[in-house]
């Protein structure tokens, strides 16, 4: 609808009402159009149809794949944004990630906690709901100034740059993108997991990831002693999140399933198997045994009888049983086959290098049972990616018979050599990683998990060694303000951001000439009009 049509559509509502004189139809449609999303439902399957249109048109061509950044608050969701419609004039294919292990990190009541989902599990969805209230907060600020210089453009008379503004008002994009929420390994069993996935879909998200970890022995993805469980457990708990989504009338809604089994030895329980082959039996197929008798049957022994042996699976004294070694990745290719044919929608696979032949491999074995299979992937800051990038282009030297003797593959992190051709080509792999993981490997959505919990830590420790050493206040001019100011970052007038504006637009809605606003002539913030 046009914000002319908006116009009209609000005197209607207005005019005629006794009482309602002082009421301006224009200032209630340009409210309206401030408040587009009424909730986190409108939110979730807004976005939702956002991520199935990407997902066709990633079937169609990888080269249209989609990327986000893991984001710990809701300014920080704003602030990744509006820079990309800065730099880019569009949010097409540019999503939030919503990091458990920075909830965890961050975002606790208990203080920063280990990624073993011992957070409240209201945080998740808390976090969901900030990140889109920023969101919206930013298309209103912009919208607003929109407005303003629509207001401008009026009173000069200027009928042709007014025109314009509203084309640039009914084309507006807004802030708001899908996000690809994580819910650990759901906080419980499957109801629990229900539960949760409710308030996390009524607070806006379209896409929810989870893991095929035991719940209470959840760990980072990038640590050891990871616990996975059956594929019927893990089964129920994708069709919890599926009814989930129906029942919100969410039909769109993305399920992510991820697989730990790359990383994870061990199971915490033998899967129930009704027949030979069948998807328990063949969990089961990987666990460490050692053929016995029956006469060999300890105490407490648990056995498992298959093609007429028994076979007693390795039990530790955490009574955890052991799966085979070298197992993982024809683990990972079952996980994410059984989970695609019983409901999710998009696979992660959690490695433990950023190798694009091996995720290809697995990938390719799950395509030829499903064709569409595609792929989640966090490009991890757990990864040492210089070191992994170097040492893959010092094992293709190698390969090709080139000499490397200039080189100490175990030293290659070193300073001393980036300025090399072997250096300067891992760079290059690491530039074109994406592109070239979605189309060699079925990577349809990079993203990377932490990166502002990096970037926060990195800059304020440069602004703590110059603001509090020799530089003093120079050190915050020189390399915030003046960069900022430079850079033409939109915060650098915060009062601003915070939504001074938008409050002076109401005031003058709300009290007319009477409006006593902020943003008058002794408003500092006007020294950065320039």
């Amino acid at each position: 609808m046009s914000y002319q049509s908006q116009v009209q559509a609000a005197a209607a509502a207005v005019n005629g009402k006794p009482g309602w004189e002082s009421i301006s139809a224009e200032s209630v449609a340009r409210m309206r159009l401030q408040n587009r999303f009424q909730s986190g439902l409108d939110i979730a399957r807004y976005t939702a149809a956002i991520m199935r249109r990407d997902m066709t048109a990633y079937d169609a061509d990888p080269a249209a794949y989609t990327q986000s950044l893991g984001c710990w608050h809701g300014f920080i969701g704003q602030q990744k944004l509006i820079s990309i419609k800065k730099h880019f004039g569009t949010t097409d294919k540019r999503y939030l990630y919503l990091s458990g292990w920075m909830i965890a990190a961050l975002r606790s009541e208990f203080g920063p906690l280990p990624d073993q989902s011992m957070h409240e599990k209201t945080s998740v969805p808390a976090l969901i709901e900030e990140l889109y209230t920023f969101l919206r907060q930013a298309d209103a600020r912009e919208l607003g100034g929109l407005f303003r210089d629509l207001d401008a453009a009026r009173d000069a008379g200027d009928a042709v740059k007014a025109k314009a503004i509203e084309n640039q008002i009914d084309n507006f994009q807004t802030h708001v993108v899908p996000i690809i929420a994580d819910i650990d390994a759901g906080f419980g069993n499957a109801e629990a997991t229900y539960l949760l996935a409710k308030k996390m879909i009524e607070a806006g998200a379209c896409a929810l990831q989870i893991e095929n970890q035991v719940s209470d022995e959840k760990q980072c993805g990038h640590q050891d002693g990871k616990v996975t469980v059956p594929h019927e457990d893990f089964v129920a708990k994708i069709r919890a999140i599926r009814y989930a989504f129906l029942e919100l009338g969410v039909e769109d809604g993305i399920i992510v399933a991820r697989t730990d089994s790359l990383g994870a030895g061990l199971t915490k329980q033998i899967a129930f198997s009704r027949e030979p082959g069948d998807i328990g039996d063949q969990y089961n197929s990987f666990l460490d045994c050692e053929e016995i008798d029956v006469g060999q049957v300890g105490n407490g022994d648990v056995v498992i009888s298959r093609n007429g042996k028994l076979l007693r699976p390795k039990r530790l004294a955490s009574n955890l049983f052991q799966f085979r070694a070298g197992s993982g990745e024809d683990r990972c290719v079952l996980d994410c086959i059984n989970s695609l044919q019983n409901g999710a929608d998009l696979l992660w696979i959690e490695t433990e290098k950023p190798h694009i032949g091996q995720i290809a491999g697995m990938v390719n074995r799950i395509r030829d049972v499903i064709p569409t299979a595609k792929l989640v992937y966090n490009n991890s800051p757990s990864f040492n990616w210089t070191l992994n990038f170097r040492q893959q282009v010092y094992d293709a030297m190698v390969a090709a018979g080139k000499d490397v003797s200039a080189y100490d593959r175990a030293r290659l992190m070193s300073v001393d050599y980036d300025a090399t051709e072997l250096a300067q080509e891992a760079d290059e792999r690491i530039r074109t990683f994406q592109r070239d993981a979605a189309a060699q490997a079925g990577i349809f959505h990079h993203l990377i998990t932490l990166p502002t919990y990096h970037t926060a830590a990195l800059s304020t420790d440069n602004l703590a060694k110059e603001y509090f050493g020799d530089a003093g206040m120079l050190g915050y001019v020189k390399n915030v303000q003046r960069a900022e100011i430079r850079q033409g970052i939109a915060c650098v007038k915060h009062q601003n951001m915070s939504g001074s504006d938008i409050g002076d637009d109401h005031k003058e809605y709300f009290a007319g000439e009477a409006a006593l606003k902020a943003g008058g002539a002794h408003n500092t913030m006007n020294q950065f009009a320039a």
